[in-house]
């Protein structure tokens, strides 16, 4: 963990219970007199704290410094992201999150299940470990879109993965960039045909991969 989260960190002194109380001293193992960092996340500061005492159910922390750190991706990655099961978004949140994917829009397609329901919520949870795990200063931001029509009119410089020539390891990338990806069963001709064909772009495999994959790959080539 490079951090901990904690909602007041900034403050002179806090005090630490529960979870956080859990893994600093009995997973990281810190003791009396350890520095430890701290982050709320609004900003780019980072906050070290000296722990100054503490028992089996709390601790409390003394601030040392302050000084602004950011660490975040070099380019800046909207993802419109066509509904597929909460359950597979899930599992590679993390992935997407530590690679720097800034933004994240989750739009209905033609072949999207239309019965999911995303619990906000517990994908916080997920981002916000996540970041604390690699150091990240912000976390991926996360919205409920509309349309995929909605979506493009709304970002008409997207680009769109589907089966291309065009090659997204081929094309000149920005400092902002906006790709849309499709859920199991790819886009209709309805939806292609929304895109120039110029905006179009594939990846260079013959293999079939699932949207989960698909999404971890172009997040690969755009940022790492």
């Amino acid at each position: 963990m490079q951090y901990l989260y904690h909602e007041h960190a900034g403050d002179a002194s806090l005090e630490l219970n529960g979870d956080a109380h859990h893994y600093i001293f009995k997973v990281r193992r810190h003791r009396v007199d350890d520095v430890i960092a701290l982050r709320h996340l609004k900003n780019d500061i980072i906050y070290m704290y000296r722990i100054v005492n503490m028992d089996k159910k709390q601790a409390h922390l003394e601030l040392l410094e302050e000084r602004s750190l950011s660490i975040k991706a070099a380019r800046n990655l909207h993802i419109g992201w066509c509904m597929i099961d909460p359950k597979n978004i899930e599992k590679v949140l993390p992935i997407l999150n530590e690679m720097g994917v800034a933004y994240i829009t989750f739009i209905s397609c033609d072949r999207s299940q239309q019965n999911f329901k995303i619990d906000f919520d517990r994908f916080e949870r997920i981002l916000l470990n996540s970041s604390q795990q690699c150091g990240r200063s912000d976390k991926m931001k996360l919205e409920l879109g509309g349309s995929l029509k909605e979506f493009t009119s709304d970002h008409p410089k997207a680009l769109m993965l589907n089966f291309s020539d065009k090659l997204l390891n081929n094309i000149e990338m920005a400092d902002d960039m906006t790709i849309v990806i499709g859920c199991e069963g790819g886009f209709s001709d309805k939806e292609v045909g929304l895109m120039p064909s110029d905006k179009i772009v594939g990846l260079d495999t013959p293999l079939i991969l699932r949207s989960e994959s698909a999404v971890c790959a172009v997040a690969s080539k755009m940022l790492v």
